[in-house]
């Protein structure tokens, strides 16, 4: 059993590279940004106003949400709707930070994160076997105890260039610039609750400004091979 923990900012590839690693790895997955969307999404479609911290941080706690795990196709189903589609949209993009900067809403998020990984390391349950898990405060705050951490960064300019070609399917200068809000605002807001931009302690920081997936991939899987803590 093992569980690889990995933070970084916006448009640092942690997404990509983590399902990559769970797969390379046989691990389960879990995309913790995933579920603070389906939060975000969840109290729009309930009507809670996001700025009434108290009734968000109760429809949250009273959100039905299953996130699947298989890296392969990590869905995510909301109150039995799949909306792995509708959390990416701009609407979701633009106001879950709100939601995610409420520590009630971040507590009740840990809760069910460290289920999750608690589970896929218990012998028995649907054959777990560990899990990568991948948000902004893995690292720190969910699984500390993580076998592997890593912080995956990179420059703001590579991190921008990705969303741009992720969101817009284009990385020209108006591309870029429209997604610059997106990307920045979201990392300073979120960084007012978690330390997702310099690494804590014992945290391995892979920058991949300058490396494609495979090799950001190699690079990660360095990480928890010289740690020692991967046994095939």
């Amino acid at each position: 059993m093992v569980t690889i923990a990995v933070d970084g900012p916006s448009g640092s590839g942690k997404s990509s590279v983590s399902k990559a690693v769970a797969g390379r790895l046989g691990l389960a997955y879990l995309d913790t940004g995933a579920m603070y969307r389906a939060a975000t999404l969840w109290c729009v479609r309930t009507d809670v106003a996001l700025d009434d911290a108290d009734a968000v941080a109760r429809a949250v706690r009273e959100m039905p949400l299953e996130m699947g795990v298989d890296p392969a196709a990590p869905g995510v189903v909301l109150d039995g709707d799949d909306v792995a589609a509708a959390i990416r949209t701009t609407e979701v993009s633009s106001a879950v930070s709100q939601v995610a900067t409420n520590l009630e809403v971040r507590a009740e998020m840990k809760r069910r994160q460290r289920a999750v990984i608690d589970a896929e390391n218990t012998d028995g349950f649907s054959g777990g076997r560990g899990i990568v898990a991948e948000g902004r405060d893995i690292t720190t705050v969910v699984a500390p105890d993580a076998d592997a951490r890593v912080l995956l960064t990179a420059s703001e300019e590579a991190r921008l260039r990705r969303r741009s070609l992720e969101v817009h399917g284009a990385a020209d200068a108006a591309a870029v610039d429209a997604t610059r809000d997106q990307v920045l605002r979201r990392d300073r807001d979120d960084s007012t609750v978690s330390q997702f931009l310099t690494a804590a302690d014992g945290v391995v920081t892979v920058d991949s400004s300058e490396l494609d997936l495979d090799q950001t991939v190699a690079a990660v899987l360095s990480v928890v091979d010289r740690l020692g803590q991967w046994q095939a």
